[in-house]
């Protein structure tokens, strides 16, 4: 029988020995996986597209705390990176800020804004919500892009990363994105387990019974929005070192709907739900933009692009392959990649009968 016996257990970060050990077998795997890379190219995997799917897991984890276990709704995502991409840049540009002080200031003034941003949602809901958040993040890019502080349309080149006078190199950038992810995940779940987690659970649950429970619907609203901003904003610097270039056309609707769809694809109210659906989506969206170089179709899409699309066509056929993927994962499993391991698990634990 699973009988807690301890207070403590509640928020223990390992429920058991063999979450503890599949726990360190991975961060072995994260450890060695630029070895990997380099030596097997395991489906064109390369340091940019991990880089790049830590980022997006980052995102993930911040908007699930919203979306998933707070019960709110998000489309602006899009303008807290672009805060958290153009306030980790500028310090270190203007002022020569290192990174480790740049990064943290970039996510707390992000969820300053996120804190501001979640005052609407003590009165809004639903789609009056999302059309608040879309707002928002509209504005924010539309503001950076005419301010010459913010470099105006043209965008800011991120400066080269140096530690004790040595240039970072890409697998340098790696092991410092994972070390950052993993302390962000490790955050997450520690927080969700305390007394601010269960708020944000019992706030999605039902609000009003919270509220009669004593759960602060003020408090706590913003509070998810401030937390999962500051996610975001220090996922966004990490990102403008990833692209070495940040534009604010970059951060636009597109890029709000993919994050939302990471949660959605991965699974709402799951820490590592959004792990795997940010590395499924962002590994899908990199690899579907060279479509037409797949070994056994990409000949025919071409074709069929050429006799029944335009010529730039091609392009499309990735976009609709992207989104029938998710709404296939929604149709038919609607947990998302969460839902498939909890089908799983269960399936393993009963077997053979």
């Amino acid at each position: 029988m699973d009988i807690k016996r301890d207070y403590y257990e509640d928020i223990e970060l390992f429920r058991s020995g063999t979450i503890l050990v599949w726990s360190i077998l991975f961060l072995i795997f994260l450890a060695i996986f630029p070895w990997l890379i380099q030596k097997y190219h395991p489906l064109g995997f390369s340091i940019y597209i991990a880089n790049l799917i830590a980022v997006h897991a980052i995102v993930a984890i911040g908007l699930n705390i919203l979306v998933g276990y707070t019960g709110q709704i998000s489309l602006g995502h899009a303008g807290f990176f672009a805060i958290g991409a153009f306030t980790t840049v500028i310090p270190i540009l203007k002022w020569d800020f290192p990174l480790f002080i740049a990064l943290p200031i970039a996510g707390f003034i992000s969820s300053i804004f996120g804190f501001i941003l979640g005052l609407p949602a003590l009165r809004l809901k639903g789609p009056y919500l999302a059309i608040a958040t879309l707002g928002f993040g509209m504005t924010i890019t539309t503001i950076i892009k005419h301010m010459e502080f913010f470099g105006g349309r043209m965008g800011l080149q991120a400066p080269k990363l140096e530690f004790l006078g040595t240039p970072l190199k890409d697998i340098h950038f790696y092991y410092l994105i994972m070390a950052i992810a993993v302390l962000m995940t490790i955050g997450a779940i520690k927080l969700m387990r305390t007394r601010v987690g269960r708020a944000f659970i019992a706030i999605r649950d039902s609000d009003i019974a919270a509220e009669a429970m004593g759960v602060n619907l003020t408090y706590y609203k913003t509070l998810s929005f401030a937390v999962s901003a500051f996610y975001t904003g220090v996922a966004g610097g990490l990102y403008a070192f990833i692209l070495g270039f940040i534009n604010p056309e970059s951060f636009h609707l597109i890029m709000s709907i993919t994050f939302l769809a990471m949660v959605v694809v991965g699974g709402l109210g799951s820490i590592m739900g959004s792990i795997t659906g940010a590395a499924l989506m962002t590994y899908l969206d990199i690899k579907l933009q060279a479509i037409q170089d797949l070994p056994a179709f990409g000949s025919a899409l071409v074709v069929f692009s050429q006799k029944y699309m335009s010529v730039s066509g091609i392009s499309n056929i990735a976009v609709i392959v992207y989104g029938l993927i998710m709404i296939l994962i929604v149709l038919f499993e609607p947990l998302g990649i969460f839902g498939f391991w909890i089908r799983t698990k269960k399936y393993w634990k009963t077997w053979p009968f």
